[in-house]
């Protein structure tokens, strides 16, 4: 069988990669060795938004007083939590099933392996293999929890993510190593549904990709919690030879054992290129990812790839937008290369946290002079009135142009209001006209014109 493209990968790189290919009339197939929609729909992405609405939900149950309504008992069925979490990324997965069907996609179960001359070689579970031949090819193959050797997940006691989305009962205790998006999400929450948290993080700040304030802020919302937040530490190892895990770990004030039922590993990614063809093609890696130009070409000519398994921010949506201007190349269109630049990331805590361009010390560090404002909700009327009075929004402008170099959010709702910012920049927004265009009272996102008049000194509400 012949293509004009094969995908392999049906993440949200390789399905929106195979869908765009199919609207520019191209013969596609996709190959998957899992299940369609990848770990996004499956394992990421979907089904924790799905567990964290479960404990917003029950957050909002035990602080029912505070809105003047009484709410008498109220418990967590854990298992019926993952259960809902289950069923929203198997409906989710159907959808996928249902736009390859609509789009003419041919669907190729299996493992995939790129081989010389422009063919992929499929192994179904049956261990059947099929070649097939395409003139283009995508490698969409994403990333796995990474095992780090002081840290051997066993999937009953050390876990990763996966095995953090079904667990068959609510752990009392739990340690989470890390606390970039994965780690700060599942410490959220499993603290929330009860269980006890203590979080550890190498780094001198939580979620260290962020601004600076914004960890400062989320470390002091997750103690309110009643997490045990110990940054610039270390797990020396982990015993789990008894009933459960005895982790030491390297503090500042010295080493101390920790006592926990279950060890979460959210340590970051390793990309999927074992055993899939690469060294036999002679496609070239660096560090664990594939090297690619502008347009996702490897070295080789007729091989692309993108998503997590090529380097830049390992984010659905970043999959998702190198797959369609990939495919518009391999098409014979003239998409721009993407802003890496302008990439919103956003972690799903309780506040949420959404960021896009420059940190503060990062335009500092390029030689920028900045006018930098900050608007707390808890001088927002809409904040107020909702309850959700904790974190800020922060914005960066370049004070020679007004350029608006970076925006840092924490609150509730904070994520889909970074779209705004990623738009003006988009459009190459000055900061007066941020502050002259008319944000609705009373709204969250008023507070990005408050920020903006914080900047250039014509705050009102503050």
């Amino acid at each position: 069988m012949s293509y004009d493209l094969i995908v392999i990968g049906s993440g949200p790189g390789g399905y929106v990669a195979a869908i765009r290919a199919s609207q520019l009339g191209l013969k596609t197939a996709i190959v998957e060795r899992e299940n369609l929609g990848g770990i996004c729909l499956n394992w990421g992405c979907i089904p924790t938004k799905a567990l964290l609405k479960s404990a917003q939900v029950f957050e909002y149950l035990k602080h029912a007083a505070d809105y003047g309504i009484k709410v008498t008992g109220g418990d967590a069925d854990f298992s019926a939590v993952v259960k809902r979490s289950r069923d929203v990324a198997d409906g989710m997965s159907k959808g996928v099933q249902f736009l390859m069907k609509k789009n003419k996609i041919d669907v190729i179960k299996g493992f995939g392996k790129v081989k010389s001359g422009k063919k992929v070689e499929v192994k179904d579970d049956a261990g059947k293999v099929t070649v097939y031949d395409a003139k283009n090819i995508i490698i969409a193959v994403g990333a796995r929890s990474r095992a780090l050797p002081n840290l051997p997940q066993d999937g009953k006691k050390i876990i990763g993510y996966r095995e953090a989305m079904v667990l068959p009962k609510m752990p009392k205790t739990m340690l989470v190593v890390g606390s970039g998006a994965i780690g700060s999400e599942f410490a959220y929450f499993y603290a929330t549904m009860g269980t006890k948290v203590t979080q550890v993080e190498f780094m001198p700040n939580i979620v260290p990709v962020e601004d600076e304030e914004v960890s400062k802020q989320l470390e002091k919302s997750f103690k309110k919690i009643g997490i045990d937040v110990m940054t610039s530490s270390e797990v020396l190892s982990v015993d789990t030879k008894g009933d459960g895990c005895k982790v030491k770990v390297k503090t500042p004030k010295g080493e101390q054992i920790i006592d926990c039922e279950i060890v979460l590993s959210a340590v970051g990614i390793q990309t999927n290129l074992e055993n899939i063809g690469l060294e036999e093609v002679g496609i070239v890696t660096d560090k664990g990812k594939i090297i690619t130009n502008p347009y996702y070409q490897t070295n080789m000519p007729g091989y692309y790839a993108i998503g997590d398994c090529v380097g830049g921010q390992a984010l659905a949506h970043v999959a998702s937008a190198e797959g369609i201007i990939c495919v518009e190349k391999i098409a014979g269109h003239h998409p721009e290369p993407l802003d890496y630049n302008n990439i919103p990331g956003c972690t799903y805590t309780s506040p949420e946290i959404a960021s896009v361009g420059y940190t503060e010390k990062q335009a500092k560090e390029k030689g920028y002079e900045l006018k930098v404002g900050k608007f707390p909700f808890s001088a927002s009327g809409k904040a107020s009135a909702a309850g959700s009075k904790d974190g800020f929004i922060k914005v960066i402008y370049d004070a020679k142009y007004g350029e608006l170099l970076g925006a840092h959010m924490i609150g509730a709702n904070v994520t889909e209001m970074i779209a705004e910012i990623v738009v003006a920049r988009k459009l190459e927004t000055t900061g007066h006209e941020m502050l002259r265009a008319v944000h609705p009272h009373p709204t969250m996102s008023e507070a990005v014109m408050e920020a903006t008049a914080v900047a250039y000194g014509e705050v009102i509400h503050l």
